[in-house]
């Protein structure tokens, strides 16, 4: 088990602001380092299953945020930098953020990139074309990778953490995770083929098509990121597939403006919904979906409603 040190000038600088935030925050002698640090809401939710009380877990990203454009403030960041062991998505996902990571990686801190570890899938269609997808949360096989990965990590750099107790936490979140996946598969079972077809607001749900045997028409903004923007003549391309597929619904984040949706649907000129789904963020809790689970079957719900054709 490794106990490390973040090295370098960075890495002092990190400590420094680190100790005065503490002092601020009147922390006690031999509090230790900043424990298990996740970019992502989602992945926190992950890692504070897996984790337990066995340490400390700080979440970077808030409820109901984007993940392609928060911040961090001054204080994250030096606790990021003094991490014992930092999670994050990877494959271009925190744009916002991907240069703290990688400074807290200069300096010593381990990091791992869940996204590249769980067989990503390549973007298909639009201008992302061939890029490795990040959003691979939306297909729960890989989230049993992304735990398995998760764990080992936490007891192989988090000091103090007893093993047997992290992967005891682990399989148990793995079998609910798998409780999950039946669930879904038995309720997209109910759609019919022709019925099986998705347009979000952009691509996001990728792997879901994948694993559930869906086909997907197009998104609004034709990239994998939100910060992209569509053109006039994607619009019309896509509300032409639109209206050629009969898609029923166009599903929207329900973090971002349905707007662009909407234009989307009246200049298809046919009776389209558009639904909100929490593709990319945890919510609040109450708001629906506070937990990856609670998100996954908010949105299955959804989803199937969105396209039972009644």
């Amino acid at each position: 088990m490794s106990t490390r040190r973040p090295r370098g000038p960075r890495a002092l600088a990190a400590l420094t602001a680190t100790g005065l935030v503490c002092a601020l925050a009147a922390c006690s002698p031999g509090d230790g380092g900043a424990g298990v640090v996740v970019t992502t809401n989602i992945l926190g939710d992950l890692t504070r299953e897996i984790v337990g009380e066995e340490a400390e877990v700080t979440v970077l990203m808030k409820p109901n945020a984007d993940p392609h454009s928060f911040g961090i403030s001054a204080q994250e960041a030096a606790t990021l930098e003094n991490a014992d062991l930092v999670v994050h998505n990877g494959l271009g996902l925190e744009e916002g953020i991907a240069r703290n990571v990688a400074t807290a990686a200069e300096a010593g801190v381990p990091a791992l990139e869940v996204g590249a570890h769980v067989d990503p899938l390549p973007y298909t269609s639009d201008e992302s074309e061939g890029e490795p997808d990040p959003h691979f949360w939306t297909d729960p096989a890989r989230v049993l990778m992304a735990v398995d990965l998760i764990t080992e990590h936490v007891v192989e750099e988090v000091a103090g953490v007893d093993p047997d107790t992290v992967r005891a936490n682990a399989e148990a979140y793995g079998d609910r995770v798998v409780e999950l996946d039946t669930w879904m598969a038995e309720e997209f079972a109910a759609l019919p083929a022709e019925n099986r077809r998705l347009v979000t607001n952009h691509h996001v749900f990728g792997y879901l098509a994948e694993r559930y045997d869906f086909e997907v028409i197009g998104a609004v903004v034709p990239s994998g990121t939100t910060l992209a923007s569509p053109s006039t003549s994607d619009l019309k391309d896509l509300s032409d597939a639109v209206a050629e597929a009969g898609v029923s619904a166009v599903f929207a984040d329900s973090s971002q403006p349905d707007r662009l949706a909407t234009v989307m649907a009246e200049e298809a000129g046919v009776e389209i919904e558009v639904v909100p789904l929490f593709s990319e963020s945890l919510s609040e809790e109450g708001e629906g979906a506070a937990t990856y689970l609670e998100m996954m079957r908010a949105n299955t719900e959804a989803i199937a409603a969105g396209l039972d054709g009644d």
